[in-house]
């Protein structure tokens, strides 16, 4: 099975290449990943202690920034590396502050794993979430280096749990330790022979309530929202945004609106741009002088906004789970006290369904329920205000997945001081 596995990942490798011919994101996969080698010799000798910490993309990144700091600040002397997998998280947090080093994952052929692990005085690795990569797993165990998964999320129907997936679970179970988001991807694995699954919680809920200690002021929003109701739809997809859309264009509330796109490539936004028949407003257009109080919807064509757009907005609407796409962070506006309204594909997604029973979320099938949630919260403030209540309660009670991780890595000696 290992053999096959190597083909498969040389067969994958031999198909990017071709299809960075016809993809912008696909070209920046393989061009991105030309570089590693260069990167990591400048940046590190082989006395460097090195956490090394890899994200598949930009969800996963955020769910490792609370580890993260807290490994800064307990163990200064190690440096921290950061692989992602994705373009859409490496491009986005290539600079970021956090890392010593921030690379992309070269491909897990036995020759890249190879090379990686033993190039590096690597001291703990930490896999966020669910990528297993057989060949790096098994480089980091021949040298004995501690491993484990954080905020891990397990199904029944993966391809770990099923008859022809014995090698990739052989690989799971080789993490030392798996840190799991519910109870019930805790069970799964014990139920299968892992002996060492701790129910952990999701970090991303210690990330998110940080976020509340920050300046969140954005520029001209507040002259933007004039003193009424605002309502945030962020990271909308188009399935979302035809339902936003056709609720903005009919209502008779007063309100303001911020659209914050998932895509924000011009000829989307613009397109979204022509569908609205109120007055409305790219952000990256705004000055001084704009006409800003009587714009009704302000659409956002920049990225690193929507976290601190979430504090103005009285409730929020998140996209992805309209369509198939995804559902994006529910999290980020939960953390303001503020009710949330997704769609209804949001099985994949636990917290939706922990905040749903929490009764701090609702979810819609439609383009007349969105009508009618909206409705509901503009004409009932006080239904909107509890169950924002209810939302930053269930915030509250999910925090600390971050220092049970620390704690178990000061426990077990896992890095040196």
């Amino acid at each position: 099975m290992q053999l096959l596995y190597n083909i498969l990942i040389r067969i994958t490798g031999i198909g990017l290449k071709i299809s960075a011919l016809f993809s912008s994101k696909m070209k920046l996969f393989i061009n991105g990943r030309k570089f590693v080698w260069k990167h990591l010799n400048k940046t590190f000798t082989t006395q460097d202690k090195i956490i090394w910490v890899h994200a598949a993309s930009l969800g996963e990144y955020e769910q490792a920034v609370p580890v993260i700091e807290a490994l800064k600040r307990d163990f200064p002397t190690s440096k921290i590396l950061i692989s992602f997998f994705s373009p859409s998280g490496y491009e986005i947090k290539k600079n970021n502050s956090l890392a010593d080093c921030t690379i992309y994952l070269p491909l897990d052929t036995p020759k890249n794993a190879k090379r990686f692990v033993a190039s590096l005085n690597i001291q703990l690795a930490i896999f966020v979430k669910y990528e297993v990569w057989p060949n790096y797993l098994k480089e980091l165990q021949g040298r004995g280096i501690p491993k484990m998964i954080i905020s891990g999320v397990f199904r029944e129907n993966q391809i770990y749990f099923k008859p022809y997936g014995k090698f990739l679970q052989q690989a799971l179970f080789s993490f030392d330790y798996i840190f799991t988001q519910e109870e019930s991807s805790k069970n799964l694995l014990l139920a299968n022979g892992y002996k060492n699954a701790i129910l952990g919680g999701d970090t991303r809920y210690d990330r998110v309530y940080k976020q509340r200690t920050y300046n969140n002021k954005v520029p001209f929003i507040d002259e933007f929202i004039d003193g009424k109701t605002c309502i945030v739809c962020g990271s909308t997809w188009p399935e979302d945004e035809k339902a936003i859309i056709d609720y903005i264009n009919q209502t008779k509330h007063d309100i303001k609106l911020i659209i914050a796109p998932h895509v924000v490539k011009e000829n989307h936004v613009n397109e979204v741009y022509k569908q609205l028949q109120v007055p409305t407003q790219k952000y990256s257009q705004l000055s001084s002088t704009s006409n800003i109080k009587n714009t009704q919807v302000l659409l956002i064509d920049s990225i690193g906004l929507l976290s601190k757009l979430y504090s103005y907005a009285a409730f929020a609407y998140v996209g992805g789970a309209m369509g198939n796409t995804g559902l994006h962070n529910i999290l980020e506006p939960a953390t303001f006290g503020i009710p949330i309204i997704i769609g209804e594909n949001h099985k994949k997604f636990p917290e939706a369904t922990a905040m749903k029973q929490a009764g701090a979320l609702i979810e819609v099938a439609n383009d007349y329920e969105l009508k009618l949630a909206f409705d509901n919260f503009l004409t009932t403030p006080q239904t909107c205000l509890n169950m924002g209540d209810k939302a930053i309660q269930f915030v509250r009670s999910q925090l600390n997945a971050t220092q049970k991780i620390i704690h178990l890595i000061d426990e077990k000696k896992l890095i040196s001081t």
